[in-house]
This record gives structure tokens, C-alpha cells and sequence, in this order.
């Protein structure tokens, strides 16, 4: 157990600046507590650099898995990965990407692509959009000369089943992956090789990595991000070119509006282009996309552990999608059983309490949501419940709510975006979905390096983005008050 109850101390203050969050050598967020670390962070700035020694794992190289690459690189630039399959997809990659050599080298029962100084940029590159990564409780074992759990295998059954019931699927529909990006390249995988040589689109401004996966290793992807026009877009799209599949989030991040599935499926009914959602922001316990979605790819990451110090994901095959006969043995042919089974466990411990967590989140999330909707200082709020409402609630369950992610912008913002957050007193870092609130200036993290890009898709580099915790919400609703104040 953490010493430290984050719901109650948060992880926010200056000098506690590259602090893992939480409190454990599997932490997956780090904190950045003020405006300009997260900028020093983006820059890579020495004094910032010194003091974030881990951070999420796709993008910060963690210190046990910096020590197992140096056993098998020599002190060459080096990354181990959870399979030959995945080395050597990596090996390829550097190869074509990095114009450089890149060798499998294996070595204490893992497998490293070793390459030049030429190819280092691309041997990150592969590691953090395909999340085919080496978890650090499986560093950890490897470096100690342990194997994978012996109950392993009952560990990530049992974790399939707890998510067919979420899913309303078969256990053998559920695909278990290391990380949620990982079930993104699986699914685009699946479809490539199903209609092969065809780009993809991207519907709705999307997470940084879900299109750049689909740029670097598809065949080109179209980003449809205006939720207003997109049925028209994409109607327009696919009546120019073939797609193999269209990848869309319900709802998107970090602006939380959804795509109008119910325009949209018919049309990709009619061409048989199949639909890859994503619905890590709002939960299986809030939407149910069974109607729509022929995979769901999903992060355990978030919400399904709520600790946020394991990393996974999976890929579900929808029973009900027309497609499914076509698709699934596509995805089983391709699979590979690669979560760890220390972090299957973990997941499948903490899943069990998942409804009734997310039940919490979607109270809190609404409240909080509201009262900054209604705050002076406050110009903007994105929030499920008010962006593109309709088209969240076409797919949101009788039950569900509206999750506990909120973005907003505001007045001045400038100016006053630097100041607030640094006032803010609660866990400041990447990720979301956890039990304690957890908050971000989400583009500057995301798109530091095409921030007028980003912009020009009306996502302003001022946002802040908090995912809401299980915090007392009245509590929380004083610090974060308190921080809005110290502009006005």
C-alpha cells in the first residue's frame, strides 16, 4: 500500500516535480506540478530532465527497462520488446525509418532490436505509437531471473472473462494486449491485411498517437475532425477511395464530442468499411457501441485499474457487427499472448471493482463539470453531457453517465491558464482514469510540436484537462475553486 493517500495529499506543489504518481516503481504518471515544467518537459530542459526519471512508459524510457536493454545493447541504443514477433516488427521499422541497421539480439529470455546512434529516434518511435513495450513488472521479474507467474494463464482468462461481461461478448471475442496502443495496431493490423494496401480515416480530432499509428504504419489516414460536417466528410471520403477501416474515439480527446454513429454506420455498412472505436474516455459502464463498432480497442490503463501503475489494453471482436465472421480470425491469426501476468492479475483484481468506481466518476465528473460551466473565471467547458450530446447519448447505456473527463479553457487564457494550473491542487501529470484526480495542460503534452496544427483544429494550446477522481467532490471543488480565484 502507498503511504500516501493521494485522494487527500495530492502530488501538486513545485518542489515535488518529477515525483512518480503514485508513490510506486510502476507508477505510470510523473509529476509535472507547473506550467513551464511541463514545457521544460516537452523541450527536454536539463533541470527538468535531472528530476523526471520515469514517467508513462510509452514515453519515458523507465529505469528497469533502461537496465535490461543495457544487458542485451551493450551500451548501444537498445529496447527490449515482449516477443520475437514484436522485435523483429521493430527491427523492420528502424530499418525503413531510421535508413540505418537494427539487429534481434536474444538474451535472458527477451528479445532486443540493438541499433545505431542514427536509429535511436525511430527505435523510440516504434516503441511509443505501438505500444509493443516490456512492462515494467515484467523488467522487473526478468532482471531478477524470475519467469512469469505460475497462475499467469488463469490470471488473464479470468481477467477476459470479467471484460466479455462488460462487453457482452464471448470470452474467446476479448484479445488481450500490453498496452491500449497495442489494440489500436492490432486492430489496424486486422484490417490491413483484410483489405490490403487501403489508407484509413481518422474520425474526430483524435489522441496524439491513435492517428500517428495509422500514418506510420498503415497506409495513409484522412483526420475528419469536424464533428459538424463529418457525415457529409465522410461520405465525400468514401464515395472518392476505398478505406480499410475508419478509427474513431467515443467520445474524443481531449474536446469529449462524439461522432454521429447512427449517420455514419449506415454508410459504412453499405461500402462493408469496417468501425474501430475507441472508448477509453467513456468506459464499456457508460456506452455500449455493440450496435455500432466492429473492434473496440480499449486501454485498461485508465479506468479498469484506477491505480494507475500497470499498463495494458484490449481488442474486442463485436459479436453483433455483420463483420465479425470476416474479423476475428483475422485478429486471432495475428495474436500473441503478451500481458504480463503479474499485470493481468492486477488488472483482474481491480476490475472487479470497476462499476461501482465508475459509477462515483460519473457523479463527480458531473458535478465538477457543472460548477466550472458556471464559474466566472471559466470561458469554456468540454464535457459529454453538452458536445455533440445527441451523438453520446445515441450510444449511452440506460445506466451510464458521462465519465469523469472534462476539459476547459479559461477567460484570458493566456494568461491565466499558467497560473491556475499551477494553483491547482491536485495531482498534476499525463494519463487519466485514475482514483485521484489527475489534471494536465493536455495539448501543450500532446502536440508540443504542432501546436498550430492542433489549434487549427480548435484545440487550443491553453486547455487544461482534468480526469476527476473519487475524492470527497466538494473537497475538490475547493481546490480547484481556490486555484480559479487566484486570477480574479
Amino acid at each position: 500500500m502507498n503511504s500516501r493517500d493521494l485522494l487527500r495529499e495530492p502530488v501538486w506543489r513545485a518542489e515535488e516535480l518529477g515525483r512518480p504518481i503514485p508513490d510506486s516503481v510502476h507508477a505510470v504518471s510523473v509529476a509535472l506540478p507547473r506550467w513551464r515544467d511541463v514545457v521544460g518537459y516537452e523541450e527536454k530542459s536539463p533541470e527538468v530532465m535531472a528530476l523526471v526519471t520515469s514517467g508513462y512508459p510509452r514515453f519515458v524510457i523507465h529505469p528497469l527497462v533502461q537496465e535490461l536493454a543495457g544487458h542485451i545493447g551493450g551500451g548501444k541504443p537498445c529496447l527490449p520488446f515482449p516477443s520475437a514477433n514484436a522485435a523483429a516488427m521493430c527491427a523492420d521499422f528502424v530499418r525503413k525509418h531510421g535508413n540505418t541497421d537494427a539487429q534481434v539480439i536474444a538474451r535472458d529470455g527477451v528479445h532486443g532490436v540493438v541499433t545505431t546512434d542514427a536509429g535511436a529516434l525511430a527505435l523510440k518511435a516504434f516503441w511509443q505509437h505501438t505500444g509493443l513495450i516490456i512492462s515494467t513488472r515484467q523488467a522487473e521479474a526478468i532482471l531478477a531471473g524470475r519467469g512469469d507467474n505460475a497462475d499467469a494463464a488463469e490470471a488473464r482468462r479470468s481477467l477476459r472473462r470479467q471484460l466479455a461481461g462488460f462487453y457482452d461478448c464471448a470470452e474467446d471475442d476479448v484479445f488481450l494486449a500490453p498496452t491500449g496502443m497495442t489494440a489500436q495496431l492490432a486492430a489496424l493490423r486486422a484490417v490491413m491485411q483484410r483489405s490490403p494496401g487501403l489508407p484509413t480515416a481518422q474520425l474526430g480530432f483524435p489522441y496524439v498517437d491513435t492517428l500517428k499509428l495509422q500514418q506510420k504504419f498503415g497506409h495513409g489516414a484522412t483526420l475528419l475532425h469536424d464533428l459538424d460536417t463529418i457525415a457529409d466528410d465522410l461520405h465525400a471520403l468514401i464515395h472518392s477511395r476505398s478505406l480499410a477501416a475508419c478509427f474513431g474515439e467515443i467520445p474524443g480527446n481531449p474536446l469529449l464530442g462524439s461522432a454521429d454513429l447512427s449517420r455514419i454506420q449506415p454508410l459504412l455498412r453499405e461500402h462493408r468499411v469496417p468501425l474501430v472505436a475507441d472508448d477509453v474516455v467513456a468506459t464499456p459502464f457508460n456506452v455500449d457501441l455493440s450496435r455500432h463498432a466492429d473492434l473496440i480497442a480499449t486501454s485498461l490503463t485508465k479506468y479498469i485499474v484506477g491505480t494507475g501503475d500497470a499498463m495494458g489494453g484490449a481488442l474486442i471482436c463485436n459479436p453483433r457487427s455483420p463483420l465479425h465472421r470476416e474479423l476475428k480470425p483475422i485478429v486471432r491469426d495475428q495474436h500473441e499472448e503478451l500481458l504480463w501476468g503479474e499485470d493481468a492479475a492486477l488488472f483482474d483484481a481491480q476490475a472487479r471493482s470497476f462499476p461501482d468506481r465508475m459509477k462515483r466518476h460519473n457523479v463527480n465528473g458531473l458535478l465538477i463539470a457543472e460548477r466550472l460551466r458556471a464559474h466566472p473565471a471559466v470561458e469554456k467547458v468540454w464535457y459529454p453531457k453538452w458536445e455533440f450530446s445527441e451523438a453520446y447519448e445515441a450510444v449511452r447505456r440506460p445506466d451510464g453517465g458521462f465519465g469523469s473527463l472534462i476539459t476547459f479553457l479559461p477567460k484570458n487564457a493566456e494568461t491565466t491558464s499558467p497560473q491556475i494550473y499551477d494553483n491547482m491542487a491536485v495531482c498534476k501529470g499525463p494519463s487519466l482514469g485514475t482514483v485521484f484526480t489527475l489534471a494536465c495542460p493536455f495539448t501543450l503534452l500532446a502536440h508540443y510540436t504542432e501546436l498550430d496544427w492542433a489549434e487549427s483544429c480548435g484545440v487550443s494550446r491553453y486547455l487544461i484537462r482534468i480526469s476527476v477522481g473519487l475524492e470527497d467532490p466538494e473537497e475538490l471543488w475547493r481546490r480547484l475553486d481556490s486555484a480559479l480565484r487566484s486570477v480574479s
